[in-house]
């Protein structure tokens, strides 16, 4: 199911509430029957406490009457009986505190179990959806669904479910209460209940819009706030300090008048609930005390309606909040379940199997390959844009042993081919095979075992070298680690470091160098032994002397192993048994260094252009690198 476009959810939030999100979570919370079940009891024990306390008072007041008034009783009957009102009194307050103590804490309990699943799944679908998605998605809106979309479904347990329940059980009982002892003044004491209803139902829809409005805005600071962070160094290098808080304020800004707005309407609404109670008990007052005059009830029942209606208040008042959880879960829910019900475009195929003991002969064949609309669904308010064929066309083999190189001008889609080897996108058409075998047909795990993929741009996470070098095989042992970093040519300055390899990096690995980062991501690479391993322009930081002497390091390593090398440095590739030139997604030469050079064409060109007249290879900052 795609993520609902933004007019389509602008017309369901209008209309009112998404019934179907609600069944869902409601579903979710009587997964954990028992604590449901053994909420909802105490919910309605507590409730019928509640109802039997006015009733009590009531008989207080009369028994009190009978004692001041009434000389024909006997005192001590009367204060045995005040006696045993009083207690019951008590044993249902405590029953109401115990059943109420019960009914929060099941509640709350079930909303953080609820929160605790989704917060899991949400973040295991994230795992999941393709790069094509991701691509198309910003992060902050996907935090935002992540931290407050999963609060604000949490609570329809406690303050939608149960809060409901419970008015179920006190307007219920309480009006069949309230009906027997006098119709009237019971109908009055209940008059604030309609308007107080409808105010709320008002309320609910206004509510309902600017929340949905002000998380959109939430997501949006969001994102502003995590672009300006990651990238804080180039905002002061230029000293844009300014003009990135004059852009959060204005955002800002727009948040905070949606939350003024909300601010006002519930305002508006408690008020009006308010005076519609006091304008009702003001009614049972004047026309409870004419029957009391004329005989109809006696003050201990005029009594217990206006506790009743005391005690009615608070929760009735409440059904703003209530109808406030229902829209807030049902939008919030929305936009979780857009997201949870997504299916993800690259997916293991029905009977994949495992590639095992893969040799790791990778064929292209005739593969095209374009930027096309996902098919797990483009992210809510983008449209699908019409790109260009990335590939088209490309054929090549490599097998253990073998180095292929690829080159071409920025945009030729030589970082797409990296991209296809592990199924990060699907090709368009043509196959991928690894030892004859379509990479379709085999599991994305065993595939990605198999084909290790080192990136220019090197991700680095907020942990030690270590942990960043044994990421691609957490159980490596040290030596392993540290023969990485030695093939990559990192060993000597991690070994210089007060900390050795424990040595924290900072966030994306900001404290080391770019030609640091680049050999660490190196090493990281080639720690777990795949078959096919691909340097996509992964040395394009290092210097040209590091760089030979990680090739040296790596001639014993890729020995046995296929692989790719892209690069713009043509030094890169001289040693490689083939090199394709694309140029707009097609290959237009191939052959070895020496043969590509004496047939005169773009690669020819190109070396030209990196080389002086006595043939020395200019540094690698003067080279044209690919975005």
């Amino acid at each position: 199911m795609p993520l609902v476009p933004a007019s389509a959810r602008a017309t369901r939030d209008a209309v009112g509430f998404d019934a179907r999100t609600l069944l869902r979570i409601t579903a979710m919370a009587f997964t954990h029957r028992w604590r449901m079940a053994l909420a909802i009891v105490s919910t309605v024990i507590a409730g019928l406490a509640q109802i039997v306390i006015p009733g009590l008072i009531g008989q207080a007041v009369d028994h009190a009457q009978g004692l001041l008034g009434d000389a024909a009783v006997a005192t001590a009957q009367v204060r045995a009986a005040l006696w045993q009102t009083a207690w019951l009194l008590v044993a249902a307050a405590a029953v109401r505190g115990v059943s109420t103590m019960t009914q929060n804490y099941q509640g709350e309990a079930v909303g953080h179990l609820i929160a605790h699943e989704m917060r899991l799944a949400y973040y295991r679908k994230l795992q999941r959806l393709s790069f094509s998605w991701h691509d198309r998605v910003h992060t902050g809106e996907l935090m935002t669904r992540g931290i407050l979309d999963i609060e604000g479904t949490r609570l329809w347990v406690h303050t939608g479910i149960l809060r409901m329940v419970l008015l179920l059980v006190l307007i219920g009982g309480g009006s069949a209460y309230l009906v027997d002892v006098d119709p009237v003044v019971g109908a009055l004491a209940l008059a604030f209940v309609p308007f107080v209803g409808v105010g709320a139902t008002v309320a609910r829809l206004k509510l309902r819009r600017l929340w949905f409005a002000l998380q959109e805005e939430l997501g949006v600071l969001t994102r502003v706030m995590e672009e300006n962070l990651g990238g804080i160094r180039v905002v002061r290098a230029f000293a844009a300090q300014g003009f990135e808080m004059a852009r959060f304020d204005v955002i800002s800004r727009r948040a905070l008048g949606i939350a003024h707005r909300r601010i006002a309407v519930f305002v508006k609404s408690t008020t009006t609930m308010t005076y519609a109670f006091f304008l009702s008990m003001t009614l049972v007052l004047w026309v409870g005390g004419e029957r009391v005059i004329a005989g109809h009830i006696t003050v201990g029942e005029l009594t217990a309606i206006l506790a009743f209606m005391t005690i009615l208040q608070q929760p009735v008042r409440q059904i703003a909040w209530m109808v406030n959880s229902i829209a807030r879960a049902s939008t919030c829910g929305g936009r979780l379940f857009e997201i949870l019900d997504l299916e993800p475009a690259i997916r293991d195929a029905p009977g994949a199997r495992p590639l095992e003991a893969p040799v790791g002969v990778l064929r292209f064949e005739n593969v095209s390959f374009s930027y096309h609309a996902p098919a797990d669904g483009p992210p809510a308010g983008t449209a699908d844009a019409e790109v260009p064929a990335t590939l088209a066309g490309v054929s090549f083999e490599v097998g253990p042993g073998k180095v292929l190189g690829i080159v071409g001008p920025p945009g030729s889609g030589k970082s797409t081919i990296a991209h296809l080897i592990p199924r990060f996108y699907d090709v368009t058409a043509g196959t991928i095979t690894i030892d004859g075998t379509d990479i379709r047909e085999v599991t994305l795990d065993s595939l990605r075992a198999a084909v290790s993929v080192i990136q220019q741009d090197a991700f680095l996470f907020s942990s030690a070298i270590e942990a960043n070098v044994a990421y691609a095989d957490p159980w490596a042992d040290r030596s392993a680690i540290r023969q990485a970093t030695e093939t990559a040519q990192l060993h000597q300055y991690v070994s210089q470091l007060p900390d050795g390899y424990g040595t924290l990096v900072g966030e994306r690995g900001v404290s080391l160098s770019g030609g640091q980062r680049q050999r660490l991501a190196i090493a990281r690479g080639i720690l777990p032994q795949s078959r096919v391993i691909v340097f996509d322009d992964s040395m394009a930081a290092v210097d040209a002397g590091t760089e030979r002497r990680i090739r040296e390091e790596l001639a014993e390593f890729t020995g046995s192993r296929a692989t790719i090398i892209i690069a713009h440095r043509l030094s890169s590739l001289r040693h490689a048994d083939e090199i394709l030139f694309l140029e707009a997604g097609r290959v237009v030469e191939r052959g070895d260094h020496a043969a590509l050079i004496a047939s005169g064409g773009r690669y020819a060109e190109l070396h030209a252009l990196q080389t002086d007249p006595l043939g020395h290879t200019v540094g690698p900052g003067t080279q044209e690198r690919e975005s």
